[in-house]
């Protein structure tokens, strides 16, 4: 069932049928991708190889792997520390307890992603490398073992065959030494004896075979339970990769908002300077309803200049800070200029009849 003969010079060799190396075949490459996709997942989780060598260490000491800090998080703290130094109340300080406080919020991100990416997708895999293959790789071993005692059992049983009906040739009758006849007669018996033996070893050899072989046959068909249990393990690490992306995402859009806006005051200050007649502080708030009209009226007045206009398109989605300012959605068309006097981080924004001051950071300038 499992088998068929193959000659060899003069010796014969038990080979497995078509659809047995097929599941061999289809084993081996089940165990060699799924250890280089493990290793290099490995790798894109952990860079670190020193890192990596010294959580394999803790895992054979069935020990814990101390908790330690992501880069952004380390980063993060170094800004928040850098901040108080500079004062918090600078605009670089305040920037940087900002952005500090967005890379420890991704480092924890991170660190949360590797840990359930490691318990969703890295344990699955490692336990099929470090159990279930290892399983199939000894029952394997066995069966090589059990074919090489059924070729010696064959061999030896085609050898007593020959040498029986050598014994039994019909002796010569004739022969004026009788004794030959007698010697021939008990060489025969022997044989047969032998050949007896032989039969009973090779049935035994074939049994041990036909057991091993099912059992074998059994552990290398369970790698399409594999196959689907490493599918849904990957589907999950899609998941848990994509939510991680998406949250990170979600962390600079609010930081450059922030950022934006902090952007946006210091533009109207940088155009009045303090104590100046027209500066907005001797008067009222940034906020208050009057210098927003101001704002708008000066942006209705903004000419195109005559060096001409770009086309850009927005890469995140703005929401106005007041009237002056032109809100923006992902992926759209603006056209964009700059004005004498303008701030550096902001562009003059048109989209139809609508036009206002637009951050450039949201912006993909095109040629």
């Amino acid at each position: 069932k499992f088998f068929k003969i193959k000659k060899l010079g003069q010796a014969e060799k038990t080979e497995l049928d078509a659809h047995f190396e097929n599941l061999l075949s289809r084993a081996d490459c089940t165990k060699n991708w799924t250890e280089k996709i493990y290793r290099q997942t490995e790798v894109v989780l952990q860079p670190n190889p020193g890192a990596r060598i010294e959580e394999f260490l803790y895992e054979k000491l069935d020990r814990k792997v101390p908790p330690r800090p992501t880069n952004g998080e380390i980063l993060g703290q170094f800004m928040l520390e850098a901040a108080k130094e500079f004062g918090p109340g600078t605009p670089y300080g305040s920037t940087l307890i900002k952005v500090g406080d967005c890379q420890r919020r991704l480092g924890g991100a991170e660190r949360e992603f590797l840990q359930t990416s490691s318990i969703s997708f890295l344990t699955p895999l490692r336990n099929f490398l470090e159990g279930d293959w290892r399983t199939i790789s000894k029952e394997r071993r066995l069966l090589e073992n059990r074919r090489l005692d059924l070729d010696a059992c064959k061999a030896r049983l085609k050898k007593a065959k020959t040498a029986e009906a050598k014994a039994a040739a019909v002796p010569d009758f004739q022969e004026t030494r009788p004794r030959n006849y007698v010697l021939s007669a008990s060489a025969s018996a022997l044989w047969n004896e032998e050949l007896d033996k032989a039969e009973h070893e090779m049935r035994v050899a074939q049994t041990e075979f036909d057991r091993q072989a099912e059992v074998t046959r059994l552990l290398l068909e369970g790698i399409s339970s594999t196959h689907v249990n490493h599918l849904r393990c990957l589907c999950e690490f899609v998941e848990v990769q994509a939510m991680y992306y998406s949250q990170c995402h979600n962390y600079m859009q609010e930081l450059q908002r922030e950022l934006g806006r902090w952007a946006h005051v210091r533009f109207h200050v940088n155009s009045h300077p303090a104590g100046s007649p027209t500066d907005p502080s001797t008067f009222l708030p940034l906020n208050s309803p009057s210098l927003l009209e101001t704002d708008a009226l000066q942006i209705e007045e903004v000419q195109p200049p005559a060096s001409g206009t770009r086309k850009a398109k927005v890469l995140y989605d703005y929401d106005a800070g007041d009237s002056s300012e032109l809100s923006l959605r992902a992926d759209e068309l603006i056209t964009v200029y700059t004005v004498p006097g303008m701030d550096s981080d902001w562009l003059i924004g048109e989209r139809g009849n609508q036009k206002g001051k637009v951050p450039v950071t949201y912006l993909e300038l095109l040629s």
